[in-house]
């Protein structure tokens, strides 16, 4: 991709647990309010991000393919009706690429099978592990819902998997394979997920505290985001670099001076043509570990100083994982549209050791250049670096 090319993203939609569509999202942003709740998914305690409401069915046509995934992609293409159909009236169906990641997929489905299975000797009936539980599931319902007709395929690289997709979409409308891209990802709760970061002793069993002093670990959300990225269009904002890097340090934990994250913002820079001083707000990965904090507080100092106003926002959403990335670029929206950035909450009273400027109220101003960064296991980084149009 030559330096400097940026790529209009001309629609967007949200859901998680602060609400679901972008609208209550932003309204949960804006007065502070969590989307964390108590879960009994699991027998300890732990608090998550669940969406709450009701989801549409599916068409008849996919009624058998129904999961908790599937009705929330669903929702959220219905949330876009809008400007999918000016994107469709642009584009031949064959140049619009589906590309999305996940963590989870349909296992939330699958948990409630094997437990069928257990108790009663069988698989539910209705139970179809290709049209539930694998990756290619939640592909097929976009595409049908769509009508794009174009590349598509799923990404999963942990907490960077949809903001991969972005990436992957502007190679192609770079090499002239396609002229317009659905990206986003979306991950479900399921006690697999919640288990498996209770083992690794990384999860708060209260609300989630990115960048406090009294950090203890992550809660896990649900929930994702769609962006509609155009070769030509009418943009909400431009995504003008991205930086990819994998430092493979550690199979879950982050290089501790954090060098890859420092690598990829770099690299996000250097491919928008900019420095560091034209980033002006920073959407951090900021799970709430003690060592992923540290990390990337670290690098993103080395890269921008201790000025730039930083934000988590997983104290609102929880960790939405393969959705992740896609939900914070979709927050990083709001400040590049409307000229304000939320408290990161939870971070009272901010850790003394953690040496850059972690917002902790609301705060208006000009944001023309915003920086959202998603770091992953295995060591696995991206930043997205988005402009104003």
């Amino acid at each position: 991709m030559k330096t400097g090319t940026s790529i209009p993203i001309t629609g967007v939609s949200a859901c998680n647990g602060l609400g679901l569509d972008r609208g209550a999202v932003r309204d949960g942003l804006w007065h502070g309010r969590t989307g964390l709740r108590p879960t009994s998914l699991v027998p300890f305690e732990a608090h998550v991000g669940e969406v709450v409401g009701p989801l549409p069915d599916l068409p008849p046509s996919l009624i058998d393919r129904t999961t908790r995934s599937a009705q929330m992609v669903g929702h959220l293409i219905a949330t876009l009706e809008g400007p999918l159909g000016r994107m469709r009236a642009r584009w031949r169906p064959e140049r619009i690429a589906v590309i999305l990641g996940t963590s989870t997929a349909g296992a939330d489905r699958t948990e409630v099978a094997w437990r069928t299975l257990v108790d009663r000797g069988h698989l539910p009936m209705d139970y179809d592990l290709w049209h539930h539980h694998t990756y290619g599931a939640v592909l097929h319902i976009v595409r049908a819902l769509t009508g794009a007709k174009g590349p598509g395929w799923m990404h999963s690289t942990a907490c960077t998997s949809s903001a991969r997709c972005l990436a992957s979409a502007r190679r192609l409308i770079a090499d002239d394979v396609i002229d317009a891209a659905i990206v986003g990802g979306v991950d479900t709760l399921c006690a697999m997920t919640l288990n498996g970061f209770a083992s690794l002793d990384a999860l708060d069993p209260h609300r989630c505290r990115p960048f406090s002093a009294e950090r203890s670990g992550i809660n896990i959300g649900e929930g994702g985001a769609l962006l509609l990225l155009e070769r030509d269009g009418d943009p909400l904002a431009l995504l003008e670099g991205i930086g990819e890097t994998s430092d493979a340090y550690h199979i879950s934990a982050p290089h501790p001076k954090g060098d890859g994250a420092i690598a990829a913002m770099r690299a996000a820079l250097l491919d928008a043509g900019v420095g560091p001083e034209a980033v002006h707000h920073i959407n951090a990965h900021g799970t709430g570990t003690r060592h992923n904090d540290a990390a990337e507080s670290r690098a993103i100092e080395a890269v921008f100083g201790a000025e730039v106003p930083v934000v988590s926002t997983k104290g609102y959403t929880g960790h939405t994982l393969g959705g992740a990335g896609a939900t914070e670029v979709a927050i990083a929206l709001h400040a590049l549209h409307e000229g304000w950035i939320p408290a990161s909450l939870g971070a009272t009273p901010v850790d003394e050791t953690i040496p850059i400027n972690v917002v902790t109220a609301r705060t208006s101003g000009r944001f023309e250049r915003v920086l959202s960064n998603s770091f992953a296991f295995g060591g696995n980084n991206i930043s997205v670096l988005l402009r104003a149009p």
